[in-house]
């Protein structure tokens, strides 16, 4: 009994990662001196050219998307900023971003050290969910705030006929 239940939760643990793992960028770029690096974050400035890609399924490329989102995108991207440990709120944070069919890059601020700095600059501590839309950067996950905030985006409140969300639902 003891060892289902391990494995179990270890099966639960290893969806979680591939959850994760599909839901980010993967930024490929030629360094300075001219060998290709890989990371999940952007290249810096001294990179010699780059590339991202949207890794795992169900993402939708942005000329699928409805005009007024991909103009809220640009001129508003959104992230989440998560935690391995983070539960419900991160859970329904991400359900809130797709049923709204937005396009969002997520930051797991307990397993990258660059999304900790940014978190930390952000906010001043580390505390997920945070979510960021453009300039304006909301803490703890508050619903209407929420809504309200990607309103005055420009985000359309739900998906309209025939869309699939950025997440393939």
């Amino acid at each position: 009994m003891k060892t289902r239940i391990v494995g179990v939760v270890g099966a639960a643990l290893l969806a979680a990662s591939f959850s994760a793992a599909a839901q980010q960028t993967l930024y490929r770029w030629v360094d300075k001196d001219g060998k290709v690096q890989f990371s999940d974050t952007p290249p810096p400035a001294d990179a010699k050219s780059g590339t991202a890609k949207r890794m795992g399924g169900g993402y939708v490329e942005e000329g699928q998307l409805p005009y007024a989102t991909q103009v809220a995108t640009r001129r508003y991207p959104v992230v989440l900023f998560t935690s391995d440990n983070c539960g419900d709120a991160c859970t329904q944070a991400r359900t809130l971003l797709t049923k709204r069919g937005i396009p969002f890059g997520e930051k797991n601020a307990q397993s990258n050290a660059e999304a900790q700095a940014e978190l930390k600059k952000l906010v001043g501590e580390l505390s997920v969910p945070v979510l960021k839309v453009g300039a304006n950067t909301l803490k703890g996950y508050a619903p209407e705030t929420w809504q309200t905030a990607l309103d005055e985006a420009g985000y359309a409140r739900e998906l309209l006929p025939g869309q699939v969300g950025p997440r393939g639902q």
